[in-house]
């Protein structure tokens, strides 16, 4: 089975949409009250959630004329929620199936379809032009794509002179083995944890400069282990075990969430 492959199948359980929509059933949500902040518990995937999406849409400055490029996108929901938010217009890529079905009908339900388009792909190959977007995002797909100076190289090709891109990953800030599971891998297989100095070089062989890089990791320990004592829908691996261990080893200091902003020059 090709790392594809197998990232896919990690992650593309059949019957998301439904499972969806029976969480949010039992919050009362029904699909005449489903908007991206109502949508947020199951669409969300990343750290910190709906309140990390609106963060690094503030520190991007998103405005109405902005074009951008959602790299992994899941189900769309950080997508749908810049949309909403900033009044851009997104296109998401994923490589699991699943989640672009699911996402495709999501925005439909939330009248969003005609300001966020999905589409399935990989974000290291991507069916889009030379200077198409305006800012990019990636949040919580590094992990499993070793292939950091790819990713970097097709960001850079999509993005418009001046346009940045945003990186939201957990990264390795320490030295020392990583105990496995995690919500993005079972074993170190699947696994492709690297720390931000891996990032920025892979960044600036691709002709990114920084503009920016802050540790989101204050707080986010506590809040993971709430999460998985409380149960989570839609995480694979059916068990609270790798939330928990996620958060063990942020508040150990060995991995954190780190957002990186790149730009690329305004000479392109």
């Amino acid at each position: 089975m090709s790392r594809d492959s197998a990232i896919e199948q990690h992650y593309g359980r059949p019957g998301l949409l439904e499972r969806m929509l029976h969480t949010l059933a039992k919050k009362g949500i029904t699909e005449s009250d489903i908007n991206f902040e109502t949508l947020a518990a199951v669409d969300e995937f990343h750290v910190g959630g709906l309140d990390a999406t609106r963060r690094i849409n503030g520190r991007l400055g998103l405005i109405p004329q902005d074009r951008l490029i959602d790299l992994g996108c899941g189900s769309g929901g950080p997508a749908r929620a810049m949309a909403a938010i900033s009044g851009c217009h997104v296109v998401g890529i994923d490589l699991t199936a699943e989640f672009i079905s699911a996402g495709k009908a999501l925005n439909q339900m939330t009248g969003q379809a005609d300001r966020v388009e999905l589409m399935q792909g990989s974000i290291l190959d991507m069916p889009l032009a030379d200077n198409s977007f305006s800012q990019a995002v990636m949040l919580h797909v590094g992990m499993n794509v070793a292939d950091k100076a790819g990713i970097m190289r097709e960001a850079f090709r999509i993005l418009q002179p001046g346009g940045r891109f945003c990186i939201y990953d957990i990264m390795q800030i320490s030295e020392g083995p990583l105990t496995f599971p995690f919500p993005w891998a079972s074993s170190a297989s699947l696994s492709a944890v690297a720390s931000p100095e891996d990032y920025l070089a892979a960044a600036t062989s691709a002709g990114f400069s920084l503009d920016a890089q802050h540790d989101q990791s204050a707080g986010m320990a506590k809040m993971l282990t709430e999460i998985a004592d409380k149960g989570t829908a839609n995480r694979p691996d059916d068990a609270s075990d790798p939330v928990r261990n996620l958060a063990r080893q942020i508040d150990s200091g060995l991995l954190g969430p780190t957002e990186i902003y790149l730009r690329k020059s305004d000479k392109g």
